[in-house]
């Protein structure tokens, strides 16, 4: 498996100055997602956590409904990148033309290579209103427990992160990469893997709110997303058709709230 990060030397020109640096630089390499032995996307990642990302992505993007469905699985590795082969126990034919991809996506599109307008704005299952609640002080405090469980940001400074908050406010899990979709996928699949519900907890995230980090939470089942920076406009009206608790500017003690507020309180949470 390649590395998740290489070092590389350079030059450092200041105010002051010029000297020689090192720095350590987040690895990035072509995954191609197969099905069956087709090619259904070809994404840029961080070599961390493939087996995460694939299974996330499976799920997020609607090539399976659950782990039950892979066969088989395996990664196989190349010259020009990793292969996450998919061998399913039953025909998803339709499933996989509905959400064909056919180009590469670079890390910060999430939506490349989709073929119609119809794919990109597929239609998002309402989130039950009863479940999981929160306190004011977790959601307030959740991104910077985040930040304690981003190694590869400590090391880099050019990383994503997302993490599964309880409603005790602790972080449970928590995975890395350079794309902010990539981060999410990897902990979505980190779930399935682990037989966790995303609907017993919260996705917190290191990036702005984008339509389709709304889209992958609510397929994922967890009913409050929290996001250190801004969201959309439109990822605000699908947050608030589909039923989900939307935090977000979430930093240094405080967020804004913007959709479905029941699910915070100023009490003690809890998991229905």
């Amino acid at each position: 498996m390649a590395d998740a990060c290489l070092s590389r030397r350079g030059l450092s020109l200041r105010h002051e100055g010029r000297h020689e640096v090192s720095r350590t630089l987040p690895e990035e390499l072509p995954v191609a997602m197969v099905f069956d032995g087709t090619t259904q996307a070809v994404m840029m990642a961080t070599p961390a956590d493939l087996e995460d990302f694939a299974l996330g992505f499976a799920l997020t993007e609607g090539f399976i409904d659950h782990p039950g469905q892979v066969a088989e699985f395996e990664i196989a590795e190349h010259a020009e990148g990793m292969e996450a082969r998919f061998w399913l126990s039953e025909d998803r034919g339709a499933a996989l033309a509905a959400r064909r991809r056919s180009m590469a996506g670079p890390v910060g599109c999430g939506l490349c290579g989709i073929d119609s307008l119809a794919a990109a704005m597929r239609p998002l299952p309402r989130l039950p209103e009863a479940g999981a609640t929160f306190s004011r002080a977790g959601v307030a405090g959740a991104t910077g427990a985040l930040r304690a469980h981003q190694p590869l940001h400590d090391r880099t400074h050019a990383v994503h992160a997302a993490g599964f908050m309880t409603p005790d406010g602790s972080l449970a899990l928590a995975r890395e990469d350079v794309g902010r979709h990539n981060a999410l996928d990897k902990l979505v699949g980190a779930l399935a893997r682990a037989g966790r519900a995303a609907s017993g907890g919260a996705f917190v995230i290191t990036s702005r709110v984008s339509v389709e980090m709304v889209q992958k939470t609510v397929i994922a089942g967890a009913p409050l997303l929290i996001a250190v920076s801004a969201p959309t406009a439109h990822a605000l009206r699908l947050a608030e058709e589909a039923g989900l608790t939307l935090a977000a500017f979430a930093r240094e003690g405080g967020f804004d709230l913007y959709s479905h507020p029941h699910r915070i309180l100023d009490g003690d949470p809890h998991v229905a």
